[in-house]
């Protein structure tokens, strides 16, 4: 329920008059009889509204539609004003006798009600800073079983806050006080464990100060590296204006608060008495707090002079559960022989306000410092349509089920190759996409093993890399430079780039291109020839970098890889990351690009040429290549003659000369390659020999 309530000015004021009516709006009416204040935005203009209903006092700019709600068609503004101008003005409380005081509040705005805000500070967080500024008293006429105590009045006392919304919203009407009620569903806090609406009370609690070590807080803030970044200002903002820690809670589960009581509520704060209650839980788990009589948790023989009877009582609140895992680093690694700060805190973006921030504050009080170097944050997993998943709504997606039928390496690969640092989405449809990309991954490494097995390639079999073609060297340098951003990224947990470089590098550079046309080197060339061996030494050198840049991600497929590898008898897990300089080349990058480009005018002509039926596959063409000078001395320079340019564009035979068709950086014209296909490398080329070899298949079997 949502009620309007008119709160009566008691005395002239220089810009409100005696019966002037403040309104305030609250969507819990069982909260009026604890109301102190009324709370107004100081810098927001208010208007004197004459109505039927006697003079209002609202937000200028809400004057139209409250009117509208109240049913009052006929009202005129007599002035207006700051709200900072009616600061102090006294109120009458529509239904005790007693003030409520008109205060400026900041949290004051028009997004709902009437911009007059009702205010119990034994209710309500913001209520209750504004309240202390005015030295309010909070005042809380609820008992911990959420019922109206006998302080609200003999008309209330026993109501639920449930039942006290009607009984109070009667009465304000019976008093001329209510403007207006609708039904309203208010959104409560939920306790976690319970599941069960809570409200807010203002009791006596236990705070931890922590303005004191205020500064000191900020610069481990800034010493502490975030990822992401933004997390810095997050954590910095939240922390830069607390004063103090409340660490009690009123809960019925949980880690009790260590604190006896003396016959006149003295706490005793005596470190034998902690020290023994501590021994007390060690031994018997924290459970005999409740379990033991007050003067059993005490020391034997122990007396205090405010309790001559020696009678005490025990805390009955429980610890913040934010100063258990604040303080879980002492108990995990002292224990250990092991020291702070650790290397790096993980855990989802709620935890700002959380264990990342009650862990600062203890880590600095205990030990002057953040227990912490970094703090990396990252999202939470949703279902596939960005809904949270319920058992209840049956769209969880279990991560045993997704090992049990995919693979670890494919749920580890998934979440390496999201963005983490903000919500994600997973279903079985986005797992089999993932592993997709695992079997590209795989395939490619099965093909270049297929092509270092041991009974054909070892070490010895390794040629200089110095020695290496230009094509061959682009190729590796490429490697190397996947290897470097791979290993920057592990140090930032940067995952998703690496994967997805590393996925460009795989289908693009290596199953699209070198592999594709070093096809006909490995397949066709002798075992032992130069050519064939500088194919296989780059290959070794990429897998022998790639595995261990995978190893973290795919550890099973890496540990496969690096078996049938044959480098060691060790485990891929127990080597180190490569390092190996880049290979010194006469090609740019841009020049490379070049290259790039007439190979990609070639392809676009022979799948012109395979639509038009000139052809069927790229071996059966003859292409002619339109080129500048500048061009063709990049081509030969970085392939070769005529036969290795067309080897490099996987086709059969390759001139240069004028092009029938231009395309965007060259000229190419496709025609059916003259001549027979050898039956063993599938080039066309003209045949002497009766078995129809090309000469180079002839000149490898028979020499």
């Amino acid at each position: 329920m949502a009620i309007y309530v008119a709160f009566n000015v008691l005395d002239d004021h220089e810009v409100v008059k005696k019966d002037d009516r403040f309104v305030i709006w609250t969507t819990t009416p069982w909260t009026i009889p604890a109301n102190l204040a009324i709370s107004v935005n100081p810098t927001m203009t208010y208007a004197r509204v004459q109505t039927s209903k006697g003079v209002l006092v609202v937000l200028h700019e809400l004057v139209e539609s409250l009117m509208k709600e109240f049913d009052l068609e006929e009202y005129t503004i007599l002035s207006t004003f700051k709200g900072v101008e009616v600061e102090h003005v006294l109120t009458q409380h529509p239904l005790y006798d007693r003030t409520s005081m008109v205060i400026c509040g900041d949290h004051v705005s028009a997004e709902a009600g009437t911009g007059c805000v009702h205010t119990a500070p034994g209710h309500g967080n913001e209520d209750y800073i504004v309240g202390l500024k005015y030295g309010l008293t909070p005042y809380c006429p609820v008992d911990e079983q959420g019922r109206m105590m006998i302080e609200a009045g003999e008309w209330l006392v026993g109501q639920t806050t449930e039942e006290a919304n009607k009984t109070v919203s009667v009465r304000l009407d019976e008093v001329g006080a209510l403007l207006k009620h609708e039904w309203f569903t208010h959104s409560y806090p939920h306790d976690w464990r319970t599941k069960k609406p809570v409200i807010f009370r203002a009791t006596t609690q236990w705070f931890a100060s922590i303005d004191k070590i205020s500064s000191k807080l900020l610069s481990e803030i800034e010493k502490t590296t975030f990822y992401p970044s933004w997390g810095q200002l997050r954590l910095h903002n939240i922390m830069k204006d607390r004063i103090d820690w409340c660490i009690s809670r009123q809960r019925a589960w949980g880690v009790p608060i260590p604190i006896l009581y003396t016959e006149d509520d003295t706490p005793i704060l005596d470190e034998m008495v902690f020290e023994h209650v501590a021994s007390l839980f060690e031994k018997h788990g924290s459970n005999i707090w409740f379990e033991k009589e007050a003067s059993e948790l005490l020391p034997a023989g122990y007396t205090h002079p405010s309790s001559p009877n020696n009678v005490f009582r025990k805390e009955t609140d429980i610890m913040d559960v934010w100063f258990d895992s604040g303080s879980s680093h002492l108990g995990a690694l002292k224990p250990r022989g092991l020291t702070t700060p650790v290397d790096l805190y993980l855990e989802g973006s709620d935890q700002y306000r959380g264990w990342f921030n009650s862990s600062l504050i203890v880590g600095v009080a205990a030990h002057d410092h953040a227990p912490y170097k970094a703090i990396l944050t990252h999202g939470f997993v949703m279902d596939g349509q960005g809904k949270k998943m319920s058992k209840s709504l049956g769209n969880v997606v279990d991560p045993n089920k997704v090992t049990s039928t995919l693979g670890a390496d494919i749920l580890r690969l998934w979440v390496s190759s999201i963005d983490y640092t903000s919500d994600v989405r997973i279903s079985d449809e986005l797992l089999k996409q993932t592993a997709e990309l695992y079997r590209k991954v795989r395939n490619t490494f099965r093909f270049m093993l297929g092509n270092l097995s041991l009974e054909d390639f070892t070490i010895k079999n390794k040629v200089a890399l110095d020695t290496l073609t230009e094509v061959d060297k682009y190729v590796l340098n490429q490697a190397i430079k996947l290897n470097e951003l791979g290993k920057k990224a592990y140090l930032e947990y940067d995952f998703n780039t690496l994967i997805s470089e590393l996925f460009v590098f795989m289908n693009n550079t290596l199953s699209a291109y070198y592999l594709d046309f070093t096809k006909d080197i490995l397949y066709i060339e002798k075992k032992n020839s130069l050519r064939r061996r500088q194919v296989q030494t780059t290959l070794h050198e990429i897998v022998d970098m790639l595995v261990r840049l995978l190893a973290p991600i795919l550890v099973h497929t890496s540990e496969e890889v690096w078996d049938t590898l044959g480098l060691s008898d060790e485990s891929v897990h127990l080597s180190e990351f490569k390092s190996l300089e880049p290979l010194s080349t006469t090609l740019s990058d841009e020049e490379w690009e070049t290259l790039f480009d007439i190979r990609s005018d070639v392809l676009k002509a022979l799948e012109e040429a395979r639509e038009a039926k000139v052809m069927g596959k790229s071996l059966q063409a003859h292409v002619t290549l339109q080129v500048n000078d500048e061009q063709k001395s990049l081509l030969t320079q970085a392939i070769g003659d005529e036969a290795k340019v067309a080897q490099w564009l996987i086709v059969s035979q390759l001139s240069f000369g004028e092009a029938t068709q231009s395309y965007d950086v060259c000229g190419v014209t496709v025609a059916l390659a003259q001549g027979d296909s050898c039956p063993r490398c599938w080039n066309v080329t003209p045949s002497v020999h009766e078995d129809h070899l090309c000469d180079r298949c002839h000149s490898i079997l028979h020499d």
